[in-house]
Parts: structure tokens; sequence; C-alpha cells
């Protein structure tokens, strides 16, 4: 990334952007107080929102659902139009910001094909989760219990036993989850009112017809160059995405990604995380050594989504990540955004920067200054912001929260003691290769192990 690059990303942001979020941001204030109660302010909140979108192929829906909430009707097709309202306004946010970044980096993206055909879901359990999030939607957050939390529960668990909906399950057990967590939510002081919206809203939109994609995914096959680890850990579960460039022969390189997830207990944190994905050995080989992967038959979806099946990989020659990045990263098709993942959050590009300075917390290239996300960072790598401070080359993540941009490092280049250094996220993936880390570690045993032993006697008895 050249300090013109950085200069363009970082202008101005993009016209009526702020206007956007604003009016989000009144929706999601509706939201806190409950649809039931509209007062004079969420409900002039609403009307904004319908204004705004007036002229757009949705605006008669949305107008009439603004209509019949303020009247006292809420049913699914109201909240229905209200989500699709809320999504369009973080689409066309997420849309502008997206274009800037590829128009400052010069990269070209594909355009997003809708798939033919859609798998058939039971129409029961889709209706179940609308009336819980239409019972949420009247109360509001602030009027949610511990009754109305357990209510959701029946419905997660018939959705979990249904392979194609365990997307949603998993979306409403997380709000659920949150939401018990939190209860009585009236008597917190400050809530994730956006939070919330944003699972509420996706949920709605993925009950009203089951999975988006289809039947679109497509078969692959060809080498994969990696280009970074994204760890994702919390209490209960750690998730690795992988973003990587995809060669196939006869056809244009194109940027992907593919990832792995692993339930977990709080007590499992750091390096040891790594043991819970024991069942992908070629992945982890490939991450602590360096190499590339020759894939065959393996699933495509439409978003640039790579379906990890280990036993369709093996591992490849030696492939240094900041060589790739370097080379091939500009010139990688970028892949289309699907329609629900239109969101600015969401926004997390593969980026190889080199030849600045940094104070730890920013990085400059010439007059321009780019904040560093090192909140990011996992425990279980090598990576840490004295590493970033000293460092004069980085692979890593563009994102756009908060109404800036940042990079989240993935990899990067330092000298330390005047030794060129070398650390990536998954360098750990086969176990730590810091001796006194990995002392430690074996200082504490095998976590994973032991509770694994003690879950089958449980279950032996």
């Amino acid at each position: 990334m050249l300090d013109a690059q950085l200069s363009e990303l970082l202008g101005d942001e993009p016209a009526g952007a702020g206007e956007a979020l604003d009016l989000v941001a009144g929706f999601d204030d509706a939201l806190t107080q409950g649809l039931a109660r509209l007062g004079e302010e969420p409900a002039a909140a609403l009307a904004a929102m319908a204004g705004a979108l007036a002229g757009s192929p949705i605006g008669e829906r949305v107008g009439e659902a603004v209509e019949k909430v303020a009247a006292g009707s809420v049913a699914d097709e109201h909240l229905a139009a209200l989500a699709g309202g809320r999504a369009a306004l973080f689409g066309a946010v997420h849309d502008a910001l997206l274009a800037r970044l590829d128009a400052a980096l010069g990269r070209t993206r594909a355009a997003w094909e809708p798939a033919e055909g859609r798998p058939e879901a039971p129409g029961n359990l889709l209706a179940g989760c609308r009336v819980w999030l239409r019972e949420l939607a009247i109360v509001g957050w602030r009027g949610v219990d511990h009754d109305l939390v357990s209510a959701a529960d029946q419905t997660i668990e018939a959705l979990l036993a249904v392979p194609e909906l365990r997307g949603l399950a998993v979306l409403l057990d997380g709000l659920a989850t949150e939401l018990r967590a939190s209860s009585p939510v009236a008597t917190m002081d400050r809530l994730p009112a956006r939070r919330w919206a944003d699972l509420w809203t996706r949920a709605m939109l993925l009950s009203q017809h089951g999975p988006w994609h289809g039947g679109g995914a497509e078969q692959v096959s060809g080498r994969l160059l990696i280009l970074g680890a994204d760890v994702h850990e919390h209490a209960t579960v750690v998730r690795v995405q992988i973003h990587a460039i995809l060669e196939r022969s006869g056809a244009p390189s194109r940027l992907v990604r593919t990832g792995v997830a692993a339930a977990k207990v709080d007590t499992i944190v750091g390096p040891t995380v790594w043991r819970l994905f024991a069942g992908h050995p070629v992945l982890l080989a490939a991450l602590a050594g360096h190499r590339s992967l020759e894939i065959a038959d393996m699933p495509l979806l439409p978003g640039g989504d790579l379906v990890w099946h280990d036993d369709r990989a093996r591992a490849g020659e030696e492939a240094d990540p900041f060589a790739i990045a370097r080379v091939q990263l500009a010139a990688a098709t970028q892949p289309a955004v699907t329609p629900l993942d239109r969101h600015p959050v969401r926004i997390a590009e593969p980026v190889f920067v080199e030849g600045y300075k940094t104070d730890g917390r920013t990085i400059k290239l010439g007059g321009a200054e780019l904040a560093l996300d090192l909140d990011r960072l996992p425990s279980a790598g090598p990576l840490t912001p004295a590493l970033v401070k000293a460092s004069t080359a980085c692979i890593g993540l563009v994102r756009w929260d908060g109404g800036q941009w940042s990079l989240q490092p993935l990899a990067v280049q330092a000298a330390v003691k005047k030794q060129p250094v070398a650390a990536h996220n998954g360098d750990w993936a086969l176990g730590p290769t810091d001796p006194k880390v990995a002392k430690a570690e074996s200082k504490n045993g095998d976590v994973v192990a032991v509770l694994r032993e003690r879950a089958g006697r449980l279950l032996r008895k």
C-alpha cells in the first residue's frame, strides 16, 4: 500500500454515510424501547427511515410497515420490511466504503450473481423464529427478561437438528445467550443496542426463507497460497479464518477465505486452543510450516468462502506469505460480497504494507496515518504489540469501525536486536516455537486431553 493509496483511502467519509448511520441509530433506539409503545421521537425516527428509502425498490413496503407499526399493528411482514430497510442503509454505506477501498488499491472485485434454487426449509421452524423475534421487537430490549429469553430454547434446539438451519440456530443462540446474561435488561446502564439490532436484523431476514446461498457452491481445485490467519477467540468457541489466494489452471487467481471452528471452555486459552483443531492436520501443518496447499473438489461459496475439508487437501511447497503478498495480492480478484454481509463492520480486506514508520498505535506513510487495531491480536500466536511497533512490513486486514479505518496485523517483519524476524498468527498451529511459552504450556499439562478424558468418563457412566 503506497502513500498515495493510503491518502485516497483515508479521505473524507463517503457522501451520505453519516446520515445513513444516523437513521440506523434512530431505528435502534426505537427497537430498544419496543415497537409496541412508540413515543414521538422513535416514531419520527422510523418515519425518517421510510422517507430516506422512499425512492428505493423496498420504499413502498417500508413506508407501509412504518404506518402499520405506528398504528399499533406489528406483524411479521412489517418487521421483515423494517429489517430489510435497516440492512439496506448499512448496505449502502458498506458499498460506498468498499468502493473507495477498491479504488484506492486498484483492485478488481467479482460481481454478485444470485444462485438459482433455494433449499427447502421447514416452514414451522422459521415461523417459530419469527414469533420470538417479533416478541423481542414488541417489548424492546428494555423489556427483555429471563422468561422471554427462555422462550427461544425449544426453537433453537429444533433448528440445530436441521443442518441447513444451523447457521440461523447459532445466530439465535448467540443472541439469546447475550440477552440471558444481561437479563433483566431494564437494570442495565448501557446496552449494546447496535450489536443486538444487527443480530436481530440478520435473524429476521434469514427466518423468512432460510439459507440464502441455495445450491450456489462450486467445486474448485488448485493451489492455495496462504496470506495469514485471523484467530477469533471467545469463552466458548474459537475460530481460525484463513485468507489466501487460490490459483486455478486457466483462470485468474482469486482471493478466498476458509475457516475452522471448535467449541471450547474458558479455561482453554493461549496456544492451547490449537489442540482443538487436531482434526485438521494438513491445514495446521501448512500454517505452521508456511506451505502452499493443493486442494481438490473443495466447495467454494459465492461470497469467496471455501468450505474446508482436510481430506481434500495435501501439503505443497514452501510458500513465504510476504513474497506472495508482495507479488500476487494486488492482482488477485476480490470476492463478491453476499447481500446479508453488506455491513461496514464486516469489511476485512487483506493488504500488504511496507516501508512505513510506526509508534505502535498508527502506521505512517508519508503524510498519511492509519490506526493499528491491536486489540485483535490473539494470545495463540507470537505476534505482540512490541513486534508490531518494531515492524517495517505487515500483512493485515483493513477494517472500518467506529467511523474510521484501521489495520489489523496478521503477520509482520521486524528487526529484533538487529536480526530480521517474521511472526505470523498461525506460527504456533503445531505448538509454540518460543521456548518460554512452550515450557509454560508444558508445565500446565494438556488441558484439552484432561477435559476430553473427564467428558468421556461422564459419558460412560
